[in-house]
C-alpha cells in the first residue's frame, strides 16, 4: 500500500516539469470557477451534503433524530447528488493543430491543451471523476489524475497529419468532450459519437480554429502544404479559392452541428485569437447543463 509520503512523491516528479501548464490553467479555471456556485446539489448518492427541515411527504425514517433533537424542527439529511459523474476528454494531438496563423499566437493544440486541463481542474475539484482518452485509464477523481493528464501532453508519440476521435471504455450515460479543429474526415467522428449515442453518452464537440483558418485571406502565388507534409498544394490564383474554401468550411461546421444535435450533443467553434477564458466558460457551462 503507498503510504502518503510516496503519493506526495510521485505528484511532484509528475509536476516538476509542468508548470507552466499547470500554471496557466490553474489560473484560467479559478476566473471561470468564481463565476459559478460549483456543481452540489441534493439527490441519490453516499456523501452528507446539508441539513433541511423536513416537508410533508418525507418519510419517517429519513428524520435524523439526533439533530432535530436540537431544535424545534424535524431535519432530513440530503446527501450529494452523484450521477453521470464521469467524463471523457478526447483532445486531438494531431500535427494539423500545431497551426498558427501569427507567431505571436498561440497554436491551436497549445490552446485547446490549456482549455482541456482546466475544465479537467475544474470538474474534478467539483466532484466529478475525469479521464483523457490517450492515457487509457479508468476516470478518476484527484490531483495525481490532474498531473497525469498534463504530465501526458509532454509525451513523444506518433503523431498524424489529421485526428480521430477513439474513446474505449466509454461508460454508459458518461459524458464526454471532443477538442479538435475536426479538419480531417469526418467519418471515424461519426462512428465515434454513434457509439457514444448507444450507450446513453452525451458531450460537447469544440472546434478549435486559427483565425487565418476562417478568413482565408490569401491571392496570389500561395503554396498550402499540411502540417506533417503530406498534402501539398501550389497556385498562382489563391484568391479564386477563397469562395470555395470557405463554403466548404461552411458545411463541415454544419455538419457538426448536425452530429451534435441528432446525438444530444452540443456544438461550438472557438478561434485561437478569442479569449481563452470566454472559451472555457462556454465548455464549463455547456457540461453544467449536460451532467
Amino acid at each position: 500500500m503507498t503510504s502518503a509520503a510516496g503519493y506526495r512523491q510521485r505528484a511532484e516528479t509528475l509536476a516538476g516539469p509542468l508548470p507552466p501548464l499547470l500554471a496557466e490553467a490553474e489560473h484560467l479555471a479559478q476566473a471561470v470557477l468564481m463565476g459559478f456556485h460549483g456543481r452540489r446539489r441534493g439527490g441519490m448518492g453516499d456523501e452528507f451534503w446539508q441539513y433541511r427541515p423536513a416537508r410533508a411527504g418525507d418519510e419517517a425514517r429519513s428524520i435524523d433524530w439526533r439533530r432535530s433533537g436540537r431544535s424545534d424542527q424535524h431535519f432530513v439529511q440530503e446527501k450529494e447528488w452523484q450521477a453521470a459523474q464521469s467524463v471523457f476528454i478526447w483532445l486531438d494531438e494531431s500535427q494539423s493543430m500545431d497551426f498558427t496563423g501569427e507567431k505571436n499566437r498561440v497554436t491551436k493544440i497549445e490552446r485547446a491543451r490549456v482549455l482541456a486541463l482546466a475544465i479537467a481542474i475544474l470538474l474534478i475539484r467539483g466532484g466529478e471523476r475525469v479521464a483523457l482518452a490517450s492515457l487509457g485509464t479508468p476516470p478518476r477523481s484527484s490531483e495525481l489524475q490532474l498531473l497525469r493528464i498534463a504530465q501526458s501532453f509532454e509525451m513523444e508519440n506518433e503523431r498524424p497529419d489529421y485526428g480521430a476521435p477513439e474513446v474505449r471504455n466509454l461508460l454508459p450515460h458518461s459524458r464526454a468532450l471532443f477538442v479538435s479543429d475536426f479538419m480531417g474526415d469526418l467519418g471515424p467522428l461519426e462512428t465515434q459519437l454513434a457509439k457514444a449515442a448507444d450507450r446513453g453518452v452525451r458531450g460537447v464537440l469544440y472546434q478549435v480554429l486559427d483565425p487565418i483558418e476562417e478568413a482565408f485571406p490569401f491571392d496570389g502565388r500561395t503554396i498550402f502544404e499540411s502540417m506533417g507534409h503530406t498534402v501539398r498544394h501550389e497556385t498562382l490564383k489563391a484568391g479564386d479559392l477563397r469562395d470555395r474554401y470557405l463554403e466548404r468550411l461552411a458545411e463541415r461546421k454544419a455538419r457538426l452541428d448536425e452530429l451534435a444535435h441528432v446525438t444530444g450533443w452540443q456544438y461550438a467553434c472557438h478561434h485561437t485569437g478569442d479569449s481563452a477564458q470566454s472559451a472555457l466558460l462556454w465548455i464549463y457551462g455547456a457540461l453544467e447543463h449536460k451532467l
